[in-house]
């Protein structure tokens, strides 16, 4: 076959796998993304006085946010999945292509496997942890939101209010340079106060915490509020928890492929030199 009908072949092989991939991921997320978000709720919702149920929560989301609210996040997520998806496989094969490399029989060991899936998964986590933190806002503020007119209106007041106290928004100087200068006469001065208030603007409220995450949602103002480090808050237990999970899913993978193919080969005069399956669709040979 000449090499560059091969090539070409193998480049939509590559494509209606990619494309297979992001449909069967979508779709897989959208069938199961509401019991996530009931999930999520009464994980969030319980307390040790009073375990939530799942109709209590599916009945406080469908209140405050309607049926809709069932996929709030479901994009971050289906984002989130592709790319770490994508990242786990691709990691996984570029680490076992060098286990491969010079080998007669291509064939890759549990052990290996086990290896490349830990990082393959520690690679994933680090993808993923962004996209879980804008589902998990996202979930948690539909049902929270409050939908009366009244309620509206205030909460768009207040949503209003601490956008203008985020860094990507001019404060009012008036207002600013007035809280400084209240603030100016204590003892222990502070060598930048204006630059102070701005870091914790939620300080001029009054109420002296931070804003709800129903008000923090969208990426720009979590950087501009929280930094960039709030996108991989738990990042550790997140990455030993994929890790874990990809290192057991590929060696025991390959584990289970060998064994079925060692069963099919009982019995077989001369036995077969099987050679390893690509986990992303490559052929078998013998």
């Amino acid at each position: 076959m000449d090499s560059s009908i091969f090539h070409a072949l193998q480049e939509q092989l590559f494509a209606s796998h990619a494309v297979a991939g992001v449909g069967s991921v979508a779709l897989g997320t959208a069938v199961s993304y509401p019991l996530d978000t009931i999930k999520l709720l009464i994980q969030v919702g319980s307390s040790s006085s009073k375990q939530l149920t799942a109709n209590q929560a599916l009945h406080r989301l469908r209140t405050l946010s309607g049926y809709s609210g069932l996929y709030s996040g479901f994009g971050w997520l289906t984002f989130g999945r592709i790319f770490g998806l994508g990242t786990r496989f691709g990691v996984y094969e570029i680490l076992t292509a060098f286990y491969k490399d010079g080998r007669e029989d291509n064939y890759v060991y549990v052990s290996e496997a086990l290896m490349a899936g830990m990082a393959a998964g520690a690679a994933e986590s680090l993808i993923s942890s962004p996209f879980e933190l804008m589902k998990v806002r996202a979930q948690v503020s539909s049902a929270s939101r409050v939908q009366s007119s009244s309620s509206v209106a205030e909460n768009r007041t207040v949503a209003l209010f601490t956008g203008r106290l985020l860094h990507g928004y001019t404060p009012d100087l008036k207002a600013l340079n007035h809280s400084a200068g209240l603030l100016s006469i204590l003892t222990t001065k502070h060598p930048n106060l204006i630059g102070a208030l701005q870091e914790y603007p939620w300080m001029m409220t009054g109420s002296g915490r931070p804003p709800s995450v129903c008000n923090v949602r969208r990426p720009s103002d979590i950087v501009s509020l929280e930094g960039w480090g709030a996108f991989w808050r738990g990042l550790r237990p997140g990455v030993v928890r994929d890790s874990v999970f990809g290192g057991i899913f590929f060696s025991s993978w390959q584990f289970l492929h060998q064994a079925m193919l060692d069963w099919k080969a009982v019995g077989m005069q001369p036995e077969p030199r099987f050679q390893n399956i690509s986990l992303v669709g490559s052929v078998t040979r013998f």
